[in-house]
């Protein structure tokens, strides 16, 4: 299991705290230009819960690769998922490594962020509805971001249940987690973005 810094995770969430109680503070901002310079220096990924997709976990007639047996994003996810790649090029990252659960409504995020080709991920599909898969699939993200080349900014879009295993963190729709990666394989959150 990776472990976060204690003082990172104070830091994060007085982040966290400071936007939801006063609106975006000089400081916060300073942090979110930050976030946005240390994912274009690599080494960093952003990892991020689907954009909004009414409902919880999925139907019992889900099928991997039917979207009509799956909750996928509404009119106001797809038009998240177009503006949260707009703040990317806005500060930016005109392309990315997108990597993406097999889950519809993450693909459809992926793809609307409009950053480049995306690449399925299974590690990042949801077991909210096995939870027997939670620490295999945890381990095989971990094994994953020790192996792989984040000289690019690299996305991860995944659901809630995945990201709150893997860091400890609750996140809302299309909210982006960044991460630093040490050498460890450890992840060390430097900040959140809401896109709500």
């Amino acid at each position: 299991m990776l472990r976060i810094q204690r003082d990172r995770f104070v830091l994060l969430v007085a982040f966290m705290v400071m936007g939801l109680i006063g609106g975006i503070s000089p400081a916060v901002a300073t942090q979110n230009a930050d976030l946005w310079q240390a994912l274009r220096f690599g080494g960093h990924v952003v990892l991020m819960r689907h954009a909004l997709a009414p409902g919880t976990g999925d139907p019992d007639t889900f099928t991997l690769g039917d979207c009509s047996t799956q909750r996928i994003l509404s009119q106001e996810g797809h038009e998240q998922a177009a503006r949260i790649g707009d703040l990317f090029r806005e500060n930016g990252i005109q392309d990315a490594q997108i990597l993406s659960s097999q889950w519809c409504r993450c693909l459809e995020t992926a793809r609307g962020l409009a950053l480049g080709s995306v690449q399925d991920l299974p590690p990042l599909n949801s077991f909210f509805q096995d939870r027997g898969n939670q620490d295999r699939q945890t381990r095989q993200l971990t094994d994953w971001l020790r192996s792989a080349d984040l000289s690019r900014p690299t996305v991860l879009v995944t659901h809630q249940v995945n990201i709150t295993a893997l860091t400890g963190l609750y996140p809302q729709s299309g909210e982006m987690f960044f991460l630093r990666v040490e050498d460890t394989g450890d992840l060390v959150p430097i900040g959140s973005i809401q896109t709500q």
